[in-house]
C-alpha cells in the first residue's frame, strides 16, 4: 500500500491538456452522446437535419452560381465540384463554431465538477463528424452515378483531408473557446471567420481564378490555408475521378495546385498541428479561471 506522503501533490483543477483525452474516452463518448441528444431534443426530424440543411444550402448556391452566373456551363460536373467542397467546409464550420461555444454551453458543468475541460471542445468535433458522414454518403452516391473511378491516392486524399479539418477545427475551437470565456465578442468574430472561410476557399469557384487574377505571391498565401488544401483534396478525390480524359484536358479547373500532394498537404498538416498546439497552450494557461469567469 502506498504511503500518502509519497504521492506527489498537484494543483487542483490542473491537467495535462490534450494528453488527458486518451485516458478519458468514456467521458468523451458521454459528452458526444449528450450533445446529440440535447441538439435534437424535441425535434421531429432529428438527425435528418444533417441531410436537409446541406441540401438546401447546396440548392441555393447551385442555382445562384451554377445556373444564374453560368459556372455550370464552364465546368464539367459542377454539381459534384460544388457539393464536394461544401461537405468539407460544412464539417469545418460546425467543428469550429461549436468548439468555440463549447465552454459557454457547458458552463454549469464546469462550475460544478472537474474533468478535463478540453473534452468539451474535442467532443464537438466528433459531433460534427457524426453529421459529416451522412453528407459524404450522399456525395458518394452522386459520384457513383457520375462515373466515379478513383485510384488509391485519391481515396487516401479523403482520409488526409478529413484529418486536416479535424485537427485544424479542434485547434481553432480551443483558441476561440478560451477567448469566448473572457470576451463574448469572440462569438461574433467566429461567425465572421466562418462566413469568410466559404469564400476564401475554392468551394464555389476554381482556385485557378485566384492564381490568374491576383498577384503571384497571393496564391502561396492562399494555399497556406489548411481549409483550402482540404477542399482541393476533396475535389481531387471526388470530382476529378468523375471526368473522362477529354474533360480533364479541356477543363482549366481540373488542374490541381502544383505540388498539392507532395508539398502543400504536409504544410497544411503542420499548420493545423501548430494551431492545435497553440490551442492546447492557451487552454492550459487559462483553464484555472474558467469556473470563476463562467
Amino acid at each position: 500500500m502506498k504511503n500518502l506522503a509519497d504521492i506527489p501533490l498537484t494543483v487542483p483543477g490542473s491537467g495535462r491538456g490534450l494528453r488527458d483525452i486518451p485516458s478519458h474516452k468514456y467521458l468523451l463518448k458521454l459528452l458526444v452522446d449528450k450533445e446529440i441528444q440535447v441538439r435534437y431534443r424535441g425535434s421531429v426530424l432529428g438527425i435528418l437535419w444533417s441531410y436537409i440543411k446541406p441540401a438546401v444550402q447546396f440548392s441555393v448556391f447551385y442555382i445562384a452560381l451554377g445556373v444564374f452566373l453560368g459556372l455550370e456551363r464552364g465546368m464539367h460536373n459542377y454539381a459534384i465540384y460544388l457539393f464536394s467542397g461544401m461537405v468539407i467546409i460544412n464539417f469545418f464550420s460546425e467543428g469550429f463554431s461549436n468548439g468555440a461555444r463549447a465552454l459557454i454551453a457547458n458552463g454549469s458543468l464546469i462550475k460544478k465538477i472537474y474533468l478535463p475541460r478540453e473534452l468539451f471542445s474535442v467532443s464537438t468535433v466528433w459531433v460534427a463528424l457524426i453529421h459529416f458522414v451522412p453528407q459524404v454518403v450522399v456525395l458518394l452516391v452522386a459520384c457513383f452515378f457520375a462515373g466515379w473511378s478513383p485510384d488509391v491516392k485519391q481515396l487516401g486524399a479523403v482520409i488526409v483531408a478529413t484529418i486536416i479539418i479535424m485537427i485544424f477545427s479542434s485547434g481553432l475551437g480551443l483558441i476561440f473557446g478560451v477567448a469566448n470565456v473572457f470576451f463574448r465578442d469572440s462569438e461574433n468574430i467566429v461567425d465572421m471567420l466562418l462566413m469568410i472561410a466559404t469564400w476564401i476557399s475554392p468551394v464555389l469557384y476554381s482556385w485557378t481564378m485566384v492564381r490568374d487574377t491576383l498577384y503571384p505571391w497571393v496564391i502561396n498565401l492562399y494555399l497556406l490555408n489548411p481549409v483550402t488544401i482540404a477542399v482541393e483534396l476533396y475535389h481531387y478525390a471526388f470530382w476529378m475521378p468523375t471526368l473522362d480524359e477529354a474533360e480533364l484536358a479541356s477543363s482549366v479547373a481540373a488542374q490541381i495546385p502544383p505540388h498539392l500532394l507532395t508539398f502543400w498537404t504536409p504544410v497544411a498538416i503542420l499548420v493545423s498541428l501548430f494551431f492545435l498546439w497553440l490551442g492546447d497552450i492557451f487552454f492550459r494557461r487559462f483553464e484555472g479561471n474558467f469556473a470563476q469567469e463562467l
